[in-house]
């Protein structure tokens, strides 16, 4: 066997699997993650497509690239990969990186509490971690500054006709919607098709019928990311969320594509947005929590902890928290052969 690539990766999950891969990457040229995500996505896209799709990855599924840190408050960085895009910031990659890093040894954990910087491409992320005889029992992040750019804005859906979106800025650009607006429809794992198929088409009538700004420090990100929530029967939550990931472009005129993998845990980035957006509506204020839950029970609660403005934007600071835990330590190779230098994707799954 001859061996073309070889990477380390410790197997994490917060309800959905992120991966966070320690070795097999040269030196990364850049000033900063950020710029370092963005020269991986331009001359070293394949470490993201061999990561993601099968047959070492599948559609939910993250990845983590574990790097030296720019920034001089950082302990690391880590460049966030996911099916067609780099994040600049992701609440359960972050979690999960954090919690590998801790319980691996490669960064010191301090019990009761240890408290570090990571460095993502959105900038300096501050960590907290709740740790206990040798693991991490919950994470805290200060999450970049928040901030809602369209509420209950009207589009026009195929076959839904007009569905309400609310459009928020929490790391990501999420098409932010209400369940209640579909009596038919419930936030349950089997209930996961007609999720993502209404996230799709929601999602692909909001980039198309909504002027979305753009963020003055990440230029050229749109809507990429869906959010449906509703309430929750579970006392320990406060409401529900789903994220639809998607795998591929949506067109409205082709059936095929309404399509998306549903986040498994409760989403750090789609909580901030959430509360972005709850904000805005005033319902809530400086010092108030929010405690949401996932499709498959997860829960992340996020704090109010003070307002900034973005551009012109009137934004939020959020500390969010969650679990993750470490399920396996692999390595990865690329046989020299294998005739799927890049992963291969099925149309039966994606």
């Amino acid at each position: 066997m001859k061996i073309k690539r070889s990477f380390d990766a410790i197997e994490v999950h917060a309800g959905l699997p992120m991966r966070v891969v320690t070795s097999g990457i040269p030196t990364i040229p850049g000033n900063s993650v950020y710029e370092q995500a963005l020269w991986l996505e331009e001359n070293d896209d394949q470490l993201r497509k061999l990561m993601l799709r099968e047959p070492r990855g599948y559609p939910p599924i993250c990845c983590n690239l574990i790097v030296p840190a720019k920034h001089p408050d950082a302990a690391a960085g880590y460049i966030i990969m996911e099916q067609v895009e780099y994040p600049m910031m992701s609440g359960g990659n972050t979690i999960s990186v954090a919690t590998a890093l801790l319980e691996s040894g490669m960064i010191p954990m301090q019990e009761p509490v240890t408290e570090f910087a990571l460095e993502a491409p959105a900038g300096l992320i501050p960590i907290t971690a709740d740790c206990e005889d040798g693991k991490v029992t919950q994470v805290y992040f200060d999450n970049v500054a928040s901030y809602a750019v369209h509420i209950d804005a009207e589009v026009e859906v195929p076959t839904l006709g007009k569905v309400k979106v609310d459009i928020a800025w929490g790391g990501m650009y999420y098409c932010i919607i209400d369940s209640t607006q579909f009596d038919w429809l419930e936030l349950v794992p089997e209930q996961g098709k007609e999720i993502a198929r209404i996230s799709a088409l929601c999602t692909q009538a909001a980039k198309e019928q909504l002027d979305v700004p753009e963020h003055p420090d990440y230029p050229g990100i749109g809507i990429t990311v869906a959010e449906m929530h509703g309430p929750t029967d579970n006392p320990d939550a406060d409401g529900k969320s789903v994220n639809t990931m998607f795998t591929g472009e949506i067109n409205l005129n082709d059936e095929s594509t309404w399509i998306g993998a549903l986040d498994r845990c409760a989403c750090g980035t789609g909580t901030s947005a959430m509360m972005a957006v709850k904000y805005a509506k005033g319902e809530l204020t400086v010092g108030d929590k929010w405690r949401n839950e996932g499709l498959i029970g997860i829960i992340f609660e996020g704090k109010v902890t003070d307002t900034s403005k973005v551009g012109e934007m009137d934004a939020v600071h959020l500390k969010v928290g969650g679990q993750a835990w470490i399920y396996g330590f692999t390595k990865y190779i690329l046989d020299e052969t294998d005739p799927f230098s890049e992963g291969y994707r099925v149309g039966d799954i994606w």
